[in-house]
């Protein structure tokens, strides 16, 4: 069954469930974000690839900021780079390239993200697209990344999971680890521990303590 374009969600999302299932739901349920130096960073590195002119060179063409969509998976969104590969008397091979600002990571966010992307032009332009490639700002290193069957099958659950989750509206619980160090949601996230899963849950009962303890000193017993 296809989605109709009201119904697709951002690729984006699937690297935000993959890498915490909590932070997708904060970003994508209760609109929480907060930049630290690294989103900025992956910002400003993702701003300078889509905003650059398309190229050609050694039989590849480069295309950049690249709308994507997927129909059956109800995925929307762009590529920071396509390159498409000349062959002789076969339609040019597309791959697309992930821009990332820091270096490759133990889990499989990143490489999902990717997969994602690959599956969208496999569906636009209907040809197999093998492989794409991510390239981490960091170590300046680009990693090749292959859609084997395993990665394309995980990337097909997660799509799932995602318009489960979405169309639950229940943020999930948090689950504290090494990585909420590098999340620039932290600060919305982690107050949460004391019983509240939502943090608009607990930034509203925040702002009525305020608002009570504002009301008390106008109104003094």
């Amino acid at each position: 069954m296809e989605a109709d374009d009201s119904a697709l969600v951002p690729l984006s999302a699937l690297q935000h469930l993959a890498f915490c299932a909590r932070q997708c739901g904060l970003i994508h349920l209760e609109d929480a974000w907060a930049e630290n130096a690294l989103t900025a960073e992956g910002r400003v590195l993702h701003e300078r690839v889509d905003n650059a002119p398309g190229e050609t060179r050694r039989g590849v063409r480069i295309a950049r900021g690249v709308p994507l969509r997927h129909r059956r998976l109800g995925l929307v969104g762009r590529a920071d780079v396509v390159e498409f590969h000349n062959r002789r008397g076969l339609p040019p091979l597309p791959c697309p390239v992930e821009y990332k600002r820091g270096k490759a990571k133990p889990h499989d966010a990143d490489r999902v993200q990717l997969c994602a992307q690959g599956l969208c032009l496999e569906e636009m332009l209907g040809l197999e697209v093998p492989s794409g490639a991510l390239f981490y700002g960091e170590t300046r290193r680009r990693q090749e990344v292959a859609f084997d069957a395993a990665l394309r099958a995980r990337t097909e659950a997660l799509a799932g999971e995602l318009h489960a989750l979405l169309a639950s509206r229940v943020t999930p619980p948090p689950e504290p680890g090494p990585k909420c160090r590098s999340c620039s949601l932290e600060p919305f996230c982690l107050p949460t521990l004391s019983g509240s899963r939502s943090a608009a849950v607990w930034l509203d009962r925040m702002l009525r303590a305020d608002a009570a303890e504002g009301a008390a000193k106008e109104d003094p017993p």
